[in-house]
């Protein structure tokens, strides 16, 4: 299967995966916006351990409709700008397009089925640490495996044909047969590091992971996401929180997407990594205190320095 594919937010997420399949010999175009002198002139670089390549003649644009119709649109932009897809969507579209978001969080599927139709959205999840030094150029530094599912449904023939697409382009992805279940369970980590990097003090990971007390609190918060899960009718083991833990150790101190955000002035995505898990609990009758009150926290420092 050859795919035309759009890249609609070419942060880290989208330009790593992007880069990825377009080196892999895929058909790739870049929503960027601003000035794409540089990416033009330089294409993209992108670092990490066991690899190292460069994509050049990079096809990117400023607006979706100069890049028209595609058979896959990949959306990668922050959750906070989830209201701008209604827009730059639908010049992307023909009758059978897919729409795969790689977005944190929760109701990303839903927000997209609403506007483009169910029938059309497929999610995934990014278990990578990744880091846009420039429009040109980032670096990936931990692992980088990607789950693909259906929104609402099992796989599909064109599920396996969309992973054949990233394996092809030698990027680590498998397919779910549930979603929403792998959506809670990489909530046990994004929680509670992406919180506490920034209420703790603007921390890196290491520092979280060696801190005894912020350790404590870490597999506090996991356990709390893992118990609302299962309330809400996801099955997690207990000790799904082990995995998570193992693999931070593993990293070096890496800057959660989160932390990056609020270093660069950016809005966060409070609602979907914290707000909506807690919504959802509490209508299923379970209760999330911790994650709440970083959730709180959250929103009102964003929000300060917003009026500020």
């Amino acid at each position: 299967m050859s795919l035309r594919i759009s890249i609609v937010g070419s942060g880290a997420i989208g330009t790593y995966y992007g880069a990825k399949l377009a080196h892999g010999g895929s058909d790739v175009h870049f929503l960027m916006r601003g000035d794409l002198t540089e990416v033009r002139r330089e294409g993209i670089l992108v670092r990490g351990e066991g690899e190292n390549f460069r994509v050049s003649n990079v096809n990117c644009y400023n607006f979706t409709n100069e890049i028209g119709p595609c058979d896959l649109v990949i959306v990668s932009i922050k959750t906070t700008s989830n209201g701008d897809l209604v827009d730059l969507i639908p010049p992307l579209l023909h009758e059978r397009t897919m729409v795969l978001t790689l977005q944190n969080g929760l109701g990303n599927e839903e927000f997209l089925a609403s506007h483009f139709g169910a029938d059309r959205v497929l999610g995934g999840l990014c278990f990578i640490a990744v880091e846009r030094h420039s429009k040109p150029e980032v670096e990936r530094y931990a692992y980088g495996q990607l789950i693909l599912g259906e929104f609402g449904r099992p796989s599909l023939p064109r599920t396996r044909e969309v992973a054949a697409e990233f394996t092809r382009a030698n990027v680590r992805c498998t397919v779910t047969e549930d979603l929403a279940l792998e959506r809670w369970r990489k909530l046990i980590w994004n929680v509670p590091f992406n919180g506490l990097s920034i209420v703790a003090g603007e921390i890196d990971t290491a520092a979280i992971i060696n801190d005894e007390n912020l350790r404590h609190l870490t597999l506090a918060l996991m356990s709390e996401v893992i118990a609302a899960a299962n309330k809400c009718g996801h099955s997690l083991p207990s000790d799904a929180w082990r995995k998570h833990i193992e693999r931070t150790e593993s990293m070096s101190g890496y800057k959660p997407s989160t932390l990056s955000d609020w270093a660069a002035g950016r809005t966060l995505e409070t609602e979907a990594i914290w707000g909506e898990p807690v919504r959802r609990a509490a209508a299923a009758g379970a209760q999330m205190p911790r994650t709440e009150m970083i959730y709180l926290l959250l929103k009102e420092l964003d929000e300060r320095r917003r009026s500020r």
